[in-house]
């Protein structure tokens, strides 16, 4: 990359993807912090900091959410507003300003860049349509060396595949084979030595009071931390047993902060490590950390159509092509879904889970979904309500992992043909049935009913 050293890197360069090229860097560096809201092990703000330490020169960090984002998903935009509330106070101490934009970040950051005279840009990597747009934006735009760095895969997504991938099965190998060369340790952020001079170059962070968060999750580095403890620690050694259980409360809950980037994977991935009381368990854990959460990203980078009909394997289209004429038995529209008024008092209770805590238990997830498919009049429209619903009440909305699961759930994505039946084709069926034999369905109908305050 041309602006640094020849001495032995910070960021192993393999994370790292030069978007613009240019000369040597030689006046103050400005990270764009988009996916991976902290401080603390992020590989894209070490090498923003290599960079400004190399030519002795400040650094500043940007934030500028999607413009779409309040009022889409108020709730994640609460939840972001808090963490990076949090996170501008550390960085403060560490000498780096946080700096908030409003509108297209192209436009914002190229504009910015050329008034101070920033002489290279960093950000993030992210698989989604948005990002990847603006990040297009800014080559073309800014005029100045762009670097983008994959600091939310523990093994950077296009190091481990150049392309889609068909199933776990298939990543799987790549990842373990490459893992011993990317999950270490982190070096610490240094408090940064030149002050960027500007006092208020960026607006300031609006208040998040208009953005009520579920009090089931509180924001923020610090509670993702807490909850990774917790974790570890109450119950990290029953997850293989209990996982698929949503009475069993077992899971992690840290996916919202995994979203938001206010806790690495890479970090859980290490503490999970250390914990050896249940190998079964960890292993389990580390699976759908790693493989599955990368292979999300695969999937969102590599396929243009990731939250579309066009995205489906070609088994799964043909098949739900074939069984678009099938009777329906009950035929629901998106504000009977959203208000939890189906027939189905379990599909109802899992919609009533998310929107009241912005979480739903990854198994119910996969029923919630099939049964949005069973009950409109097409695949596409059962896509559609799916990504709404997913997207406006969950805190880990707007995510590659939503969509893949999403995808699995309604159109085969990394999945295999099963048996062919009614409306579904050869798409994997779940039942009401089929979740009494698993977990206790009437106890966690009145769980969610005393949330409710039913």
């Amino acid at each position: 990359m041309s602006g640094l050293s020849k001495k032995r890197p910070v960021v192993d360069p393999r994370r790292v993807t030069t978007i613009r090229s240019g000369g040597p860097v030689d006046g103050p560096v400005l990270y764009w912090m988009d996916r991976d809201q902290r401080a603390r092990d992020n590989w894209a703000l070490l090498l923003a900091q290599e960079l400004a330490l190399e030519v002795r020169q400040p650094l500043a960090v940007a934030i500028c959410p999607d413009p779409q984002l309040a009022a889409a998903a108020p709730r994640q935009y609460g939840f972001m507003l808090e963490g990076l509330r949090q996170l501008q106070g550390e960085l403060a101490r560490l000498n780096i300003p946080l700096l908030f934009f409003s509108g297209q970040p192209e436009e914002q950051l190229a504009r910015f860049t050329g008034r101070h005279g920033v002489a290279a840009l960093v950000t993030d990597f992210c698989p989604l349509r948005r990002h990847r747009a603006a990040v297009a934006g800014l080559e073309k735009r800014a005029g100045i060396p762009v670097y983008e760095v994959d600091a939310h895969n523990i093994v950077p997504c296009r190091v481990a595949s150049p392309k889609l991938e068909y199933a776990a099965y298939t990543l799987r190998p790549k990842i373990t084979r490459l893992l011993p060369q990317f999950l270490t340790e982190f070096p610490r952020v240094r408090k940064h030595p030149w002050s960027w001079d500007e006092a208020e170059p960026g607006a300031r962070l609006p208040s998040s009071a208009k953005y009520p968060v579920p009090p089931s999750l509180r924001p923020g580095a610090v509670e993702a931390r807490k909850g990774l403890r917790a974790f570890l620690s109450k119950r990290l050694a029953t997850y293989y047993d209990t996982r698929n259980d949503p009475t069993a409360q077992s899971q992690s809950q840290l996916s919202p902060y995994l979203h938001f980037g206010q806790i690495s994977a890479q970090r859980v991935a290490l503490e999970v490590q250390r914990e050896d009381r249940n190998i079964k368990s960890q292993e389990a854990f580390l699976e759908e950390l790693i493989v599955r959460r990368e292979l999300a990203d695969n999937f969102c980078l590599y396929n243009p159509h990731y939250d579309s009909f066009e995205g489906f394997p070609d088994w799964a289209g043909k098949t739900l092509h074939e069984h678009r004429s099938d009777a329906r038995p009950h035929l629901y529209g998106l504000e009977e879904f959203e208000r939890g008024r189906t027939h189905d008092d379990l599909w109802n209770a899992a919609q009533m889970q998310m929107v009241l805590t912005g979480k739903m238990h990854g198994y119910m997830r996969m029923y919630w979904a099939k049964k949005i498919l069973e009950w409109t009049a097409s695949p596409e429209e059962a896509l559609g309500i799916a990504i709404h619903l997913n997207d406006r009440y969950e805190l880990d909305g707007h995510d590659p992992s939503g969509y893949a699961g999403i995808g699995w759930s309604i159109g085969g994505i990394h999945d295999r043909p099963w048996f062919e039946r009614d409306i579904f084709g050869k798409i994997r069926y779940m039942s009401y049935g089929g979740c009494k034999r698993k977990f206790d369905v009437r106890g966690y109908i009145a769980e969610i009913a005393k949330l409710a305050g039913r």
